[in-house]
């Protein structure tokens, strides 16, 4: 009986001994253990290459008190992994170890309290990313353990943030430890520690947010703690972190992340003194501080010291690298140029300015780049310019506009921006002050997605300007200040806005229906932030009979950015049931159809409400045929068939010089950023080119400067896209995913004309007069574009890398005589000396590392090396098509691409790889080629139209065909003959020759003759192009007709008298029973020549995979086998559906969204009406 008490008793005290188990350390002993973490990135794939880091140290713990400690950190190494899996290992970085080390050896203290570290302290030039690295080591004694329940849920603060922790605990018979099993739920802290940063022009809001969330991550600790006195000692801790990364948002094929450490107690002893560690900082807690880190830009490492010095250096070898034509090996040192210059103070900018201003090519490039700061250095910097008035107002749009909307979302930043808003400098100019407004708006946009509620301070400068043009019937301030408050999208402009729209504002709106439509216009992203009362607005503006059609279609496209309620939509279908105007209704319709259709899961509620609300309008609806996109056209057109009236009016005098002719503008990501008003001063220039212009005018002054020698040349180096992610890992480094896409455009024209006579005294002067003209120059831009997943601090990097680059290079060099009134027009193209890339595709995907000890030596391994692309490749070798023309010129398409044997899987195995792709100019010897255009004398009088339209066709004939004889090694002739005619009998229209001449003297080309069969509205084309040439019989023969012009079908033939061969093409606008424009295309073939066979299969095996990458789906269906045909719907005011169905599968989407958003402007009752 005694036994059993005893055994009673041993069991109360141990179960009270673990129930109290708090991770605990006792500042009277001294702690140490061995302490190894390591990080790799790959694709956790057998026989690919991969990149990690290695830290391996000791820790020794002791105390200053009962909850203060010090951590000393000795015996630190530093290793890099990059290679093949399985096949390479860790190797030293003797510099970076001294580096690291030479941080951690200071000491380090620490709060401990219930098994928790709180304050973090620190030696004042301790790095974050030391400090972070200690974070990494500490979170091992960062835990809470509880022995009832065995299993339990809480969130608390760790290293990731506040975070979801799942526990289970478990006693250890045998050795009486406890194992604990921690899992933390990266993915859905409340509080995380990360960071977005450098989105560029775009934020992404929710939706997009869960559109394109792709990535998964989870951390799972595992302890083995020993009770004690005071609780629980750890002995052991090991954690493993995984995170897996897809770029295109499907599961599996991912990026991988595998990060993990380990904690060994070594021994614990007691007493000891402890260390004497002076002056220390408070460095915050456990979690992970993420430094704002722009100057870490992913893909670079380079020594940053004298950064200005290195700038200055970089920017002039980059102006002359691209003086001529774009080099395409130097883009990438962008990038650098863009870390260093984020590097810099105020003062270096100004001194960069003084120095590289006074040269063009310097200068251009500065301005440039200093705009990819993004901080309050950048506005400074152009704040002091538009003092001293050192830059034009046209350097000014272009820095300011990249600079504001690639600046950083901070309070103090809108502040400064406020006062470049407000500089004379800004004001003098109204493009200037146009962008400034524009971008403005748009900063405050970003500000608010990252700062709720948002201050109604921020847009206050926009509230006041639209008001005060109120206040003076200003039409210029008060739309301008409603674009730009569109681009703020701030709920608390909404009662400025309703003030400009009639029915909503307190007191009678006296507006142009111009600036009613921006008033509209301003409330589409407000629509995301207040949505009730954006509804109720626009309700009640679609409500009003006294506003412009398209006030009201827009006040319909805001209300469904709200996503309104049953209740809402039910309302307006019962007002649409009583809408007179045909045009409003019919948009309506389509509208709510195609939310119906809509599949998308932020829509699936508000696409039932629209399928019911179908279902009651279509017995008034279903006969409706006028489309809103029609309406869009019709103002295109309307535009410039206003031009080509007044170009033939003479009463253009009598408009009003303060209302536009044409207005346009560009969005991006939902943000206006460019709009220019054609007001009547266009006209004047157009008067200007009339025969009858005397010397002095602008034309003339052109001619003028083009006699003396014109030499012309312009660079731009943008970054597109900048987008980061940071968060935080279990080893205290920061993982990032990062895009970036930045392009380096190149124009460079050199052209010099001489007149004969040179008495002209007006344009009409020169219609006899001899004219020549010699040119040269090339137009290019290569872009680039990289993915990077890894580790990247200012010490080191490591990670997946895909790098890709297009570069496009098209040179010009012609000499042609005009004489207009004899109807002659030589070109003489010399020949292209060597064969040159047209257009490029090159892209690979790396395991990288790159280290501070060692910059200028990064370690690059390709995720498939060679010796693996030749065992299990897909056979797909350098192969090269090329097409050798006679007229000297060849055009060769050559692709090399190197894939794994599982690359159908998953979209990201499909660039895993080595992939090149190009077309090439290949050359031929051709003496000359004599190209003879000769049209049938006119019958009618010749109109601006006719000779516009063609003027146009000829064009596009000289175009085709010089493309393709840049490369002929001799000079080549061409002599010109033309004239106009409307034949209304199938005579020929034009006749056209082009003859290659070689040393023997052969002839060789085709004879191209055009037809005009047209009858009633039907409009035909026929065309013949025949072979010329010893016992040459080749024909390509062309049938096309155009009942309308949203309905043409064309046949092909050609091969020997046009027999053996035949495609024909159609493309219609399909009858819908809907009000919805659907445009269908059809290519059908009956014979085709065996090699092009072979090529469309070889290149069908893509059309899956690209497809999937687009965004599309797939079906397995067996179509019409001799047969490709493509349908595109209207879905929306900026989207499309899409099907293509194909032999062996149909590929679709829907709701493709447009790149540019619909336009609407409005015009006045009368002239609506004369369009019409």
């Amino acid at each position: 009986m005694r036994g059993l008490v005893f055994f009673f008793c041993c069991l109360v005290a141990l179960a009270s001994k673990y129930h109290s188990l708090n991770l605990t350390l006792n500042h009277r002993k001294t702690y140490e253990y061995k302490y190894e973490g390591e990080v790799k990135f790959g694709s956790g794939k057998p026989n690919r290459a991969e990149s990690g880091v290695r830290i391996q140290c000791n820790i020794k713990i002791s105390g200053e008190s009962p909850q203060v400690f010090i951590l000393q950190v000795s015996d630190v190494t530093f290793a890099e992994l990059n290679g093949i899996t399985g096949k390479s290992d860790f190797s030293q970085c003797p510099k970076l170890s001294q580096r690291i080390a030479a941080q951690l050896a200071k000491p380090f203290k620490f709060e401990h309290i219930n098994g928790h570290v709180r304050q973090i302290q620190a030696a004042p030039d301790v790095t974050e990313t030391t400090i972070n690295i200690v974070r990494g080591m500490l979170s091992f004694f960062h835990a809470t353990v509880k022995t009832s329940p065995t299993v339990y849920e809480l969130e608390e603060v760790g290293i990731h943030g506040m975070c979801p922790n799942n526990y289970a605990t478990e006693i250890n018979k045998q050795t009486n430890n406890m194992n604990v099993t921690q899992v933390v739920d990266i993915d859905h802290c409340r509080i995380k520690a990360a960071m977005q940063n450098g989105m560029a022009f775009a934020v992404l809001d929710k939706e997009t947010k869960q559109r394109g969330e792709s990535m998964i991550s989870t951390v799972q600790y595992l302890y083995t703690i020993q009770p004690t006195e005071e609780g629980g000692m750890v002995k052991s801790a090991y954690a493993l972190e995984q995170q897996h990364f897809s770029p295109f948002n499907v599961k599996g094929g991912s990026f991988r992340m595998e990060a993990k450490k380990e904690m060994v107690l070594i021994r614990v002893s007691e007493g000891g003194k402890p260390a004497n560690v002076g002056q220390l900082q408070n460095r915050g807690d456990i979690v992970h501080k993420l430094v704002n880190s722009n100057a870490n830009i992913p893909l670079v490492m380079q020594d940053l010291a004298e950064p200005k010095a290195k700038a200055i250096r970089m920017i002039k070898q980059l102006a002359e690298d691209h003086k001529n034509q774009i080099k395409k090996e130097t883009t990438e040192d962008t990038l650098k140029v863009y870390q260093l210059l984020r590097m810099l103070q105020d003062r270096d900018l100004d001194e960069m300015w003084v120095e590289l201003a006074r040269n063009n090519e310097h200068r251009r490039f500065f301005l440039d780049m200093v705009a990819e700061i993004n901080d309050d250095r950048v506005l400074k910097f152009l704040h002091k310019r538009f003092i001293s008035k050192d830059v034009s107002a046209n350097e000014a749009v272009q820095t300011l506009l990249i600079a504001m909307n690639h600046l950083q979302p901070r309070a103090e930043l809108v502040e400064k921006a406020k006062e470049i808003m407000n500089m004379e400098f800004i004001k003098s100019n109204p493009h200037l002050w146009t962008a400034a407004m524009f971008s403005f708006g748009s900063l405050v946009y970003k500000y608010c997605a990252y700062h709720s509620p948002c201050p109604q301070a921020a847009v206050q400068p926009l509230l006041n300007l639209a008001n005060e043009g109120l206040r003076n019937h200003n039409e210029t301030k008060m739309f301008i200040a409603l674009r730009a408050l569109g681009n703020a999208g701030h709920p608390g402009s909404i009662k400025t806005i309703t003030n400009f729209l009639p029915g909503v504002a307190a007191n009678p709106v006296d507006v142009s229906c111009r600036v009613q439509s921006a008033a509209m216009q301003a409330l589409r992203l407000t629509a995301r932030r207040d949505p009730y009362s954006v509804q109720e607005i626009a309700l009640k503006v679609f409500l009003q009979k006294n506003c412009a059609p398209e006030t009201n279609m827009m006040a319909i496209m805001v209300m469904f950015n709200t996503k309104p309620s049953a209740a809402l939509v039910s309302t307006l279908t019962a007002h649409l049931e009583r809408e007179k105007d045909i045009h409003l209704a019919s948009f309506a319709y389509s509208y709510l159809e195609n939310i119906a259709r809509s599949k998308t899961p932020d829509n699936h509620n508000l696409s039932i409400y629209c399928s019911l609300a179908m279902k009651s309008l279509a017995t008034t609806f279903e006969d409706f045929n006028v489309l809103p996109t029609e309406i869009i056209s019709q103002q295109k057109y309307f535009a410039i068939g206003r031009i080509m009236k007044l170009m033939e009016l003479k009463n253009w005098e009598s408009l009003p010089n303060d209302k536009p002719i044409i207005s346009a503008y560009s969005r991006l990501s939902g943000q206006e950023f460019f709009f220019v008003n054609i007001q009547k001063d266009l006209l004047e220039y157009i008067k200007a080119v009339s025969p009858s212009a005397p010397k002095g005018t602008p034309v003339w002054a052109a001619i003028e400067q083009l006699q003396k020698g014109l030499s012309w040349h312009w660079t731009k180096p943008l970054l597109n896209i900048e987008a980061r992610l940071l968060q935080a890992t279990t080893l205290g480094l920061p993982v990032e995913i990062a895009k970036y896409y930045q392009t380096v455009t190149g124009i460079t024209i050199n052209a010099k004309a001489a007149i004969n006579p040179p008495q002209a005294q007006h344009l009409g002067d020169l219609i006899n007069a001899d004219i020549s003209l010699e040119s040269e120059g090339v137009v290019g831009f290569t872009k680039d574009f990289w993915i990077f997943h890894g580790i990247n601090t200012e010490l080191f990097q490591c990670g997946s890398e895909m790098k890709s680059k297009a570069p496009v290079e098209l040179p010009m060099k012609l000499s042609a005589k005009i004489n207009v009134g004899k109807r002659v027009l030589e070109l003489d193209i010399p020949a292209c000396k060597n064969e040159f890339e047209l257009i490029s595709f090159s892209s690979n995907l790396y395991a990288v590392s790159r280290n501070i000890g060692d910059p200028e030596s990064p370690k690059r391994t390709p995720m498939i090396p060679d010796e693996f692309n030749s065992q299990q490749v897909q056979p797909t070798p350098l192969e090269d098509y090329c097409y050798t023309s006679m007229y000297g010129v060849g055009v060769c398409v050559d692709y090399d691409i190197r894939r794994q044997y599982f690359n159908n899987e998953y979209p990201l195995y499909s660039i895993m790889g080595f992939t090149h792709a190009a077309i090439r100019v290949a050359t031929k010897p051709v003496e000359k080629i004599h190209l003879e255009v000769q049209c049938k004398p006119a019958s009618h009088p010749l109109t601006i139209r006719h000779l516009y339209e063609t003027m146009r066709r000829i064009a596009q004939v000289f175009e085709d065909f010089c493309n393709v004889t840049c490369a002929s090694p001799l000079p080549v002739f061409y002599h010109l003959k033309f004239s106009c005619s409307h034949a209304t009998a199938p005579q020929p229209v034009v006749s056209i020759k082009a003859i290659a001449m070689s040393g023997n003297q052969n002839l060789e080309g085709f004879d191209m003759t055009l037809y005009n069969p047209s009858e009633g509205d039907t409009l035909k084309a026929q065309m013949i192009m025949s072979h010329i040439g010893d016992a040459a019989n080749w024909k390509m023969c062309v049938d096309a007709s155009a009942q309308s012009p949203a309905n043409v079908k064309a046949m092909i033939s050609w091969g020997a008298q046009c027999k053996p061969y035949k495609i024909s093409v159609m493309a219609a606008a399909a009858q819908s029973p809907a009000p919805r424009q659907t445009l269908e295309a059809k290519v059908e073939w009956a014979n085709v020549p065996e090699e092009m066979v072979n090529y469309c299969s070889r290149m069908e095996r893509y059309i899956p995979g690209m497809a999937l990458l687009y965004g599309f789906n797939q079906t397995s269906e067996s179509n019409a086998n001799q047969e490709v045909s493509a349908s595109i719907v209207c879905a929306s005011s900026d989207s499309i559906d899409v099907t293509i169905k194909l032999p062996k599968y149909t590929v679709f989407r829907q709701a493709v969204p447009l790149p540019f958003s619909s336009t609407s402007f409005c015009v006045e009752n009368t002239e609506r009406n004369e369009q019409a």
